[in-house]
């Protein structure tokens, strides 16, 4: 089992930052995909950002590209997304989650373990 908890979500105005963070722990997996996603109310989740394990490939949604940038620190067991330029269109709850094997792919089916989401609003 892996364990996965967010933090750092919040209220912010348009046009500006937050940075969400993603604690680990468990059973760890030498090949694992990290990912975050978001779902807001009335929407089916979708994908945001993911990263390989060793952190040499991201993907992004075309949504967040040049704004958002995923980033892991494998010693602490640690994923981070920093959000920048937000905007209202933003706003959801973000989960972190984590397939153990395979490329970076943006079907959430196709991810096992899941934290519980940090609230994020962005007003306008």
């Amino acid at each position: 089992q892996v364990q996965l908890v967010e933090s750092g979500g919040g209220l912010v105005q348009a046009g500006g930052s937050l940075r969400l963070s993603c604690a680990a722990s468990g059973r760890t997996f030498s090949s694992y995909i990290m990912g975050w996603f978001r779902q807001a109310p009335g929407k089916e989740r979708e994908f945001v950002a993911g990263i390989t394990w060793t952190g040499g490939t991201t993907s992004y949604a075309d949504s967040v590209k040049g704004r958002f940038t995923i980033s892991r620190d494998n010693a602490k067991n640690t994923l981070h997304l920093q959000m920048n330029s937000l905007k209202p269109e933003d706003t959801a709850l973000y989960y972190c989650a984590v397939r153990q094997s395979g490329p970076i792919v943006t079907m959430w089916r196709e991810y096992q373990y899941w934290g519980q989401g940090t609230q994020v609003t962005v007003s306008s």
